[in-house]
């Protein structure tokens, strides 16, 4: 899992069937100071997260398979929360 922000959302008017009825955001990871890292990545939507949310990815392919209820899907990332608050305490 990872800390990410919501940078937009992808129309697709044809998609696979596991993806009908649900939102793709385009998600970029954030390090423990805010700022960029690594590339940004599509992640289907469970949380109702919107544009600028900071929010929490599950990437794995089996664990987001088993979210959605779908052994089948052809998917890797899931956005799993919405993050309020986060820090390094030392």
């Amino acid at each position: 899992m990872f800390i990410a922000e919501v940078l937009g959302t992808v129309v697709a008017s044809e998609k696979h069937e596991a993806y009908q009825g649900r939102k793709i955001m385009v998600v970029q990871p954030l390090d423990l100071q805010g700022n960029s890292c690594g590339n940004s990545l599509l992640a289907i939507d469970e949380v109702r997260a919107g544009v600028g949310d900071t929010v929490l990815v599950l990437n794995e392919g089996s664990s987001a398979r088993q979210v959605v209820n779908d052994d089948l899907a052809p998917l890797r990332a899931v956005i799993m929360g919405v993050v309020d608050h986060y820090g390094l305490e030392i």
